[in-house]
């Protein structure tokens, strides 16, 4: 039987870690918590303590620090000091250290990448969302002026005073490896609490472990990016940073074509040969720089660059299929179990069509567009007798509110409390926050396809200091079916899809 918690992995879990104070590890524990609209996308962390008092210690210091980063740092927020930098008198200004680390910091790699990584490129990223909205291609005319735009100089550092002056009025936007910044300040903020052995932060995809712990990462399929999805690669992590980086989360339709949202800023053209790259880095900015520059470059740029940041692993996927990997990161993949379909025909029963999937789609609503808790989710399905037949997904944080979710309870616990309650990661690009892809294959939980016939998909979700929300659904799967399903307070939108496997 695959074990349970193998199913729970919806969750993108985030690690980081280490202490001065080193508990007995016979006294230590994971706590997991998970929250929406961090940073425009989803966060899990992950402590490693002597108690939950001090877990709860190190996730509000990591929290308070991410806060704190991105008033400083935001490109959305119109109170952030960059925002208000980039809004002020065009002269020098005394910055925070943070702000000018980071603007020296995309110096750096502008340089470092050939003008790959550069903070204007949000001039050509309006420039395409400006045009898809109207369902038209940019003209070249547009892009030439974007990308002339883009080669100006947008501001000007002084290191002996601290200060930065901003240059011009092109569109400027600190994301790339903003974020990574943030994740690698934020866990050396929860480090500093007591009793801590190690964390494991993850936000978006992007995952850093840190402490005396070895997480498994799965790397996201960029071509089938449901949540439980089989992931392309899994790796065993250490004190290492993984982010990744690629067009099949975020991005524009246009006239039926789908165009990346990482553009290059040299060419105005969308990315499109390298359609994922995944890097391992013992720095955090340096892993964020290099997963967004390898969709950028060419695939023997990409592989050039790499070189020169020693220690740094990759992994790239082309809009071919082609994968291509470092030495050292073939090195850190966990060989991946053979696939076993096994079908149970009973009598002349026929079983679920093989090459046929169930997609479940749900957006969990956002709470006045505030950071806040993710709630427990659980889906799972049931046989025409009501027998709970195959668990999809569970997302939790605290084990002893799980009775809350009591039709999920009720039939899985005992299931789950006998499994390793250990949860893998997920690195994948960016999502937006709440929104969960999630597929049925048609199997049980012991890898059996099921007979045809009835099941009904369960959607459970009950929030701490909030409502129980439950929905179920039956469906025949007799041919392929569409089904929006009712919105409610805790899940914004959810829908089914049953379909043919393409």
């Amino acid at each position: 039987m695959k074990s349970l918690t193998t199913l729970i992995s919806g969750c993108f879990l985030l690690l980081i870690c280490s202490n001065f104070t080193v508990p007995s590890s016979k006294n230590v524990r994971m706590y997991v918590s998970n929250y929406e609209n961090v940073l425009g996308t989803s966060l899990e962390i992950k402590v490693s303590a002597a108690s939950e008092n001090q877990a709860t210690l190190a996730e509000n210091a990591a929290l308070a620090e991410i806060d704190r980063l991105n008033k400083i740092l935001s490109g959305y927020d119109a109170n952030s000091e960059f925002r208000k930098w980039m809004s002020g008198a065009k002269q020098p200004v005394k910055v925070s250290p943070e702000l000018f680390e980071v603007l020296n910091l995309f110096d750096k790699w502008k340089t470092q990448t050939s003008g790959a990584l550069d903070a204007s490129a949000e001039v050509v990223g309006k420039v395409w969302k400006a045009d898809a909205k109207l369902n038209k291609l940019p003209t070249q005319a547009e892009l030439d002026a974007a990308v002339a735009t883009v080669k100006q100089a947008h501001w000007k550092l002084d290191a002996a005073n601290g200060t930065a002056q901003h240059l011009d009025d092109a569109a400027l936007m600190l994301n790339t490896f903003t974020k990574s910044y943030i994740m690698n300040k934020a866990c050396a903020a929860a480090m500093a609490a007591n009793g801590v052995t190690a964390i494991v932060l993850n936000i978006g995809g992007d995952i850093m472990v840190r402490g005396e712990h070895n997480e498994q990462i799965n790397v996201s399929n960029p071509k089938a990016d449901a949540e439980n999805d089989a992931p392309v690669a899994m790796l065993n992590i250490s004190n290492k940073f993984v982010a990744t980086s690629g067009n099949y989360r975020r991005g524009e339709l246009i006239q039926g074509k789908w165009y990346s949202h990482i553009v290059d800023p040299r060419t105005g053209q969308p990315a499109g040969e390298v359609i994922s790259a995944t890097v391992i880095a013992a720095n955090a900015v340096d892993a964020g720089a290099l997963a967004t520059s390898l969709n950028v470059l060419t695939p023997a740029e990409g592989k050039k660059l790499m070189e020169t940041v020693p220690g740094a692993e990759y992994m790239m996927i082309t809009a071919d299929g082609k994968r291509m990997e470092s030495k050292g990161f073939k090195a850190l993949e966990i060989p991946a179990a053979k696939p076993v379909v096994k079908t149970a025909v009973i009598g002349d029963q026929k079983t679920w069509d093989p090459k046929s999937e169930l997609a479940i789609n749900v957006e969990i609503a956002e709470i006045e567009g505030f950071r806040a808790r993710r709630p427990y989710v659980a889906i799972w399905v049931t046989d025409a007798d009501k027998k709970a037949i195959r668990s999809i997904a569970l997302w939790m944080s605290k084990p002893r509110y799980l009775n809350e979710m009591r039709s999920w309870y009720s039939s899985y616990y005992d299931m789950y409390s006998s499994n390793d309650a250990s949860v893998s990661s997920t690195t994948s690009a960016t999502r937006g926050p709440g929104k969960y892809t999630l597929k049925w294959d048609g199997k049980d939980d012991k890898g059996n396809l099921v007979k045809t016939g009835k099941y009904t998909i369960n959607i459970e979700v009950a929030r701490e200091h909030g409502t129980y929300q439950y929905i179920s659904k039956e469906m025949d799967f007799a041919k392929p079916e569409q089904i929006t399903l009712a919105p409610n307070t805790e899940i914004a939108s959810a829908s089914l899809d049953y379909h043919k496997i393409k």
